[in-house]
């Protein structure tokens, strides 16, 4: 079976996905993409939560929800992934807010320790937004596109949670 998502606004046609274990909370999964095809474990640790296991590494996804459109942030980077094929059935032909906005979460329990942007700010993709500290490291949040801060929603000193929404981007 083939599946089309939108990771990052790069379309990624996916096959071959099988899926063994009760499918929900825990499973195994093999992946075609292109000439590169890889096998994956994975096992739910919470509704925000998922372990993944790839070529002997172990990888903590965080997952946040906002209607079609799911933020999966790996090693503090976040990738914002819609199904492709219900995006073009659902686009009028104009810029949607799915399309126009994004944002950016925290990946783990964490503090804030530095924000390096601020409203109105044009950011570039790549560019560095906030600095969070666990376990005694810090991990800087990056932007994941080019556009124009609209929201920031946390200060320097505040306890994070996984997922929890720390800056608003518009698309340009």
């Amino acid at each position: 079976m083939e599946y089309n998502f939108m990771v990052n606004q790069e379309k990624l046609s996916v096959q071959s996905v099988i899926s063994k274990g009760d499918g929900i909370s825990e499973g195994h999964i093999q992946i075609q993409m292109g000439n590169r095809s890889c096998e994956a474990e994975f096992v739910n640790v919470s509704d925000h939560q998922v372990l993944i296991h790839v070529d002997g590494k172990i990888f903590n996804a965080y997952v946040s929800h906002h209607g079609n459109t799911k933020t999966v942030v790996l090693r503090g980077r976040p990738y914002e992934i819609t199904d492709a094929d219900l995006m073009e059935e659902t686009s009028p032909g104009k810029k949607s807010f799915l399309n126009t906005a994004s944002v950016v979460v925290s990946p783990m329990p964490a503090v804030v320790i530095g924000i390096l942007v601020k409203i109105g700010d044009r950011v570039e993709k790549g560019q560095g937004l906030v600095i969070v500290s666990a376990m005694k490291m810090e991990t800087t949040l990056f932007a994941p596109f080019e556009g124009r801060v609209s929201g920031i929603h946390a200060d320097i000193g505040d306890k994070v949670m996984p997922a929890r929404i720390l800056v608003d981007i518009e698309k340009d």
